[in-house]
This record gives structure tokens, sequence and C-alpha cells, in this order.
């Protein structure tokens, strides 16, 4: 039985407006009347019945659509750090006192009310915190404060609150004086807070991950193939066969899958032979572009990785290779650490549900494009070999490229701190997944070799902050031009 064709009903003429509006909904939590800015919601409401019927079909995933919003309910086969990126507020992650704050507020908002004042909204959810040891929650506290100014600017940014009166500044200052109110959107709170299953009926976070699917039937079993292999690819930017679940491999090898995400998302299907790429070369569909002029931190970073590769080309077989700590560690690990902070009353549980975890697929890094480029593998194979490139080797690159480039090229921030910059450029690769952070270096990942023609450009001064920046495009060419995105 063929898989059903991507937007099988819109005419070749719509079809630009209709990806677009599917890259919107998978690249936004959340899509309002005024989010992520005014005019989108009609474009995207245009397609709702359409991509219900396409989301559905081809990936499994639940849109939430209304007159007010439009909400993306995925479904997970595995757990990454990429899944709590939504929530945060200027770039910076929500730490696990914000998030803790943010679940009581939802939770404290009754349907019967249509407003909060902010000193009603502290009075009902400050018990509740204070209830849990180690949380706690004290208004004469500048933190506690700031974490709570924090979830209350995510909830109306989002819409699901709108402040009508006062001044949450004014509390922040004076808590006693100060005083906001908010109307409450019940919708949009009920669309952010949707679990797949019961919280209360979890004994580990496992449980959140998606049951393998069972079936008599074989069309239905190679259906949950086809939107297991469709969410790896559209999920992570490239698929490598030779470390994901076989039945997944089997049915990327095959045309069908990703030639309809290509046609669902506009983007382009790259096939080799170890795996299946979806590319994205206008980074309309990229979380972290790399190449580009991001800022000091992308550059040297793309730098860094041109003088990795310049090592290991040189070097080869002389440099160390060790094994890239294994990802099943790190999927149990991270469980673990979550599962640490599960209540321990009040769970039911002869209802509760949580997978073995030998059972587990974890997300391991591969070859391909950046952006957090992962695949499904079975838990427990065998990590592969790398290069590992030492501490002093990365320390003496960064000095060589001050030396070379003159610390003004690195911007007012990173002039004077060389070795402030290679850690934070590291890190960067290292969330990119194309370097790994280990005791006394990193590992080079086979996707950072995609990088290894990285050519240095005179610094040019950026129009934006006059400052002097590097140009590493492949080439002298745009990363657009050549075709360096990918979906994430």
């Amino acid at each position: 039985m063929a898989p059903p064709r991507a937007a099988a009903g819109v005419p070749l003429s719509d079809l630009s407006s209709y990806q677009q509006a599917v890259r919107l909904v998978l690249t936004h939590d959340v899509i309002t009347g005024s989010r992520p800015r005014p005019g989108l919601l009609d474009q995207v409401l245009r397609w709702a019945d359409q991509m219900t019927g396409d989301f559905r079909e081809l990936l499994g995933y639940t849109l939430i659509a209304t007159t007010r919003q439009v909400r993306l309910s995925r479904r997970l086969d595995a757990l990454d750090s990429t899944q709590g990126t939504m929530f945060a507020k200027n770039g910076k992650a929500f730490d696990r006192r914000r998030l803790a704050y943010l679940c009581l507020v939802l939770a404290s908002f009754q349907r019967s009310r249509v407003e909060i004042s902010l000193a009603d909204l502290v009075r009902t959810f400050a018990p509740a915190a204070n209830a849990i040891d180690g949380l706690g929650f004290d208004a004469t506290v500048t933190a506690h404060r700031a974490a709570v100014v924090d979830v209350l600017d995510w909830l109306v940014e989002r819409g699901a609150l709108r402040l009508s009166d006062g001044s949450l500044e004014a509390w922040a200052r004076d808590s006693e004086r100060g005083d906001a109110l908010y109307d409450i959107d019940h919708d949009i709170c009920t669309a952010l807070f949707k679990p797949a299953r019961p919280l209360q009926h979890l004994t580990s976070a496992a449980g959140l991950l998606d049951a393998p699917f069972v079936s008599a039937k074989r069309g239905a079993q190679r259906a949950a193939v086809a939107q297991r292999a469709a969410r790896a690819l559209i999920e992570h930017p490239v698929v490598y066969f030779a470390q994901a679940d076989p039945e997944v491999a089997d049915a990327l090898r095959m045309p069908g899958v990703a030639e309809n995400l290509a046609r669902l998302t506009g983007l382009a299907v790259e096939r080799r032979a170890e795996g299946v790429l979806l590319a994205d070369s206008g980074g309309r569909f990229t979380d972290k572009p790399f190449p580009g002029r991001g800022g000091a931190v992308n550059r040297a970073a793309g730098l860094l990785l041109a003088k990795i590769a310049d090592v290991i080309e040189e070097s080869g077989e002389a440099l160390t290779r060790i094994e890239a700590p294994s990802e099943a560690e790190d999927q149990r690990d991270l469980l673990a650490r979550i599962d640490s902070a599960l209540p321990v009353a009040g769970v039911v549980q002869e209802l509760a549900w949580s997978p073995p975890l030998e059972n587990l697929y974890i997300e391991r890094p591969v070859a391909g494009l950046p952006g957090q480029p992962t695949v499904r593998t079975p838990a427990g194979a065998p990590p592969a070999s790398v290069p590992l490139i030492e501490d002093s080797t990365l320390q003496a690159m960064i000095d060589e490229l001050y030396a070379a480039l003159g610390p003004v090229s690195f911007t007012i921030t990173w002039q004077h701190d060389p070795h402030g910059l290679l850690e934070a450029a590291t890190a960067f690769l290292d969330d990119l997944r194309l370097l790994r952070k280990v005791a006394g270096g990193v590992l080079v990942l086979p996707a950072a070799t995609r990088y290894r023609n990285i050519k240095l450009a005179l610094p040019a001064r950026d129009a934006a902050d006059g400052q002097l920046a590097l140009d590493f495009r492949p080439g002298g060419a745009s990363a657009d031009e050549e075709g360096e995105g990918a979906s994430t």
C-alpha cells in the first residue's frame, strides 16, 4: 500500500504558501494572532484542515487549531535536550524553579475565572510551592520574584495571559504595593500543557515516550514504521541507515517517506549510500544556522573546525581515537535525573505505565548537517571510535587565530578573553553535535568533516554593529547558496 501523498489537495500554485504554513507550525510552539507576528495565524488557519490530515497520516502528530490559536502536539520516540528549548526567556533556558513555577501557575487557573490579579495568583500558588521540598516561594526573595516575572512574561508572550491593568515590573520592585491584573485565555493554557498521558499515572519520564505500535495487520505495522521514519527525519537533520532501527532505515531507503516530507515542507531530499537528509538551503527551517554571521562565537566555531580539519588531515593515524561516550548511558542518566524529582505519594500504581529502559531508543550524533543532528538507534549499540583533540591543542588554535587576525576581530566582548571564546565556541559545537566535550579535550564527531573546506576571508566590518566580522563561508559563497542548512 502506497503511503499517503502530502499536500494531496493543494494546487501547485498554492503549494509554496502551504509549505510556509507547515514550516511555521513545526518551528513555533504556539501560533496566535500576535505570535510570532500579526497576520500569520490567518495564513496558517487557511490550511488547517489539510495540515491536520497530513500531520496525522505522515507523522502521527495532532494539530490543535481554533480561530485564535494553533498548536502541534508531537509524539516522542526519545528524550533529548532540544525539547526544553521552548521554555526560555531572552534566549536563556528556564531553570527547574521556573519550570516548577510555570506548572503551578497554570494549575492555579480555574475555568470559572476569566481574570486574575497577581496578588491573588501569588496567594494561590505560593502554598503549593512551599509544600514542595526544595522549591518554596517567598515574595521577599528577589530570585523568587524574578522567576515569577519570567514565567508570567512567557505566558503573556504566548497569549495565555493578557495584562489589562497594573504593572508586573512594579510588583517585582515592591510585592507589597505593586500589582497587576491579567485576562486568562484558558484555551491557550490548555494547548500549552497537553501531556501524552496523565502525569499522575507515570512512574518514569520514559512514560512520556511513544509506545511501540503492535498490530496483527501488516499494513498497520508498515504505516506505523513509516511514521517513525518520518518523525526521525523531520525532527533531526540526517538519518544514517547503519545507526537507525533496521525497519526505519528500510522505510527511508525506499522512495516515499522522504519525498513526502520534502513536498510537505519545501525542503530538498539528499540521498547518499549512508543515509538521507532534508536540506534547507534558505535557512527557513533551521534553529541554529551554521556557518553564518551570527556573532563571534559562531564565526570562531567555524574557524576552529577548519583548524581541526587541518590537524586531522596532517596527523591522521597519529591522533588518539577513542570511543564516544555511550548515548544509551546518557539517555538512562537523563531519565534517572528527571525521575529523581518525581513525587512518590499519589501515584496510581495500578495504572502506572513505564517502558523498560532496554526497549528505549536513544539519540546518537551522526555525520551530516548541524542543528543537533541525531538519529534513532537501538539502545546499547556500540559507540564509534573518533579522534580526540586535546585541550592544549585547542588553546594553541585559538591563540593562533588571535595572533593572525587581531583581538579586535573577535568583537569587544571577546577581544581580551580568547580562552573564554574557546569555551563558548566548543560548547556551541558540542550543542550542534559536531564536537563532544570530554575530560581533557573534545571528540571530533563525523558531522564536523562537512565543514573541512571552510575558508577564511579577511575581516570585514559588519554594517549592523560596526564590529569587524569574519566571513568564512565555503568558497566565499553564502551558506544559503551552498545549501548548508538542514531541518531541525
